[in-house]
């Protein structure tokens, strides 16, 4: 975020002249002397209005001149001033975040704008890549990922092994309790986790779903199995109920929790199956109502993301992430690769006070992409002049 002040410098153009017009119309205009300077920023004007008037007349216009104004911002830098602004401050806050595993998709980046603007940060990870993302953070491979707007590297507090997919420990069947990847970890259920999390720090205020998983998201929803449907529920949207479910008595009011979903929950995307798009459509349906039930019960907040297509390790499982990143860049308002951190900050914002006030509500950040109707890269749209970002 910028730091810097900013001061307005009026320029004064040539005269314009109207042409001759009837007016007759009784109008009443008030300016107000009482204008209050807000905590939040500081106002500085060369122009002061004092005066209360109240105007009715009937007026009969001539050609009229006038002097343009033309009003240009002048930035004035200086970095040991505290922000004007709106700051994004969780300092003092405690983030928990499941579903990350490397350091290159959404949940990470979400993790580093929580830690940028303050927030102390907690992980839950799939139990079989633990120990891969364990050393790698312990040796300094996600360090360059690390990097924070001030030079510092985010502080991970602590990481848990968690799968989503299994609400108590009775849930877990025999098979995957003597899965060679789960051994040497324990409680790693979602109620587990959350009674680990309570005991080690008490309580958290905001809470990041950041997980999805179709076993059969190549296949299309006609040749999809009734397992491999309820997999993508399960582990999709499911596991956000029972997240929030057993995170909600620990989360201090005032809190706040958010999700990734994806333009798939409303629209067609060919290729994105397996139940994958069911399972998007119903968590922004839990989304509303669990937003309704946390707010009344714990005044919690609950919002998605709705993020565009990223070049991470899980997108490119699905085998057409490169495509449809290709695809937006031709068709979205803005013509450019969405960041990571784009998301990150935008989660930020959920979680921070400015937002106090927005929960129940999915918010897109994918460009643009999700605002049009047609894919204006067609070739039925070739003699239509349509505008292109031409930068390069």
């Amino acid at each position: 975020m910028a730091t810097a002040t900013s001061n307005m410098h009026v320029a004064i153009a040539k005269p314009v002249t109207l042409p001759s017009c009837e007016v007759s119309k009784s109008s009443v205009a008030v300016f107000s002397s009482g204008i209050r300077e807000a905590s939040w920023t500081k106002l500085r004007s060369s122009s002061h209005i004092s005066s209360s008037l109240v105007i009715s007349q009937n007026i009969t216009s001539r050609p009229v001149k006038f002097n343009r104004m033309i009003t240009k911002a002048m930035s004035e830098s200086n970095d040991t001033k505290p922000l004007p602004g709106l700051p994004i401050d969780l300092r003092g806050k405690r983030a928990f975040i499941a579903g990350i595993a490397d350091d290159n998709g959404y949940g990470w980046a979400i993790a580093k704008s929580l830690a940028a603007a303050g927030a102390e940060i907690l992980v839950g990870t799939w139990v079989p890549a633990l120990n891969i993302f364990e050393t790698s953070l312990r040796r300094g491979k996600f360090d360059e990922s690390r990097v924070l707007p001030d030079g510092s590297l985010m502080e991970i507090t602590k990481v848990y092994p968690l799968d989503a997919v299994f609400d108590t420990p009775e849930d877990v069947p025999e098979d995957i309790k003597s899965n060679k990847r789960y051994a040497g970890s324990s409680k790693w259920t979602v109620k587990e986790v959350a009674e680990c999390v309570k005991e080690d720090f008490g309580s958290i205020d905001i809470l990041v779903h950041s997980l999805a998983n179709g076993p059969e998201v190549s296949k299309p929803l006609l040749e999809t199995s009734r397992y491999g449907y309820l997999a993508a529920v399960s582990a999709s949207s499911y596991s956000y109920v029972s997240l929030l479910k057993h995170f909600v008595p620990i989360m201090n009011p005032g809190g706040a929790s958010i999700s990734l979903t994806y333009i798939a929950a409303e629209r067609i995307i060919p290729g994105y199956g397996g139940g994958m798009s069911s399972a998007k459509a119903a968590l922004e349906s839990d989304t509303k109502v669990m937003a309704f039930e946390a707010g009344r019960k714990h005044r919690v907040r609950v919002n998605t993301i709705s993020a565009g297509p990223l070049r991470s390790r899980a997108a490119k499982a699905i085998g057409f992430i490169d495509m449809m990143i290709d695809y937006s860049s031709e068709n979205a308002p803005l013509q450019k690769e969405l960041a990571a951190e784009e998301v990150g900050n935008a989660a930020a914002f959920l979680a921070s006070p400015l937002a106090s006030a927005i929960t129940g509500t999915v918010l897109y950040v994918d460009n643009g992409l999700n605002a049009m109707g047609v894919g204006v890269d067609s070739p039925v749209f070739k003699d239509l002049n349509i505008p292109r970002d031409n930068r390069s």
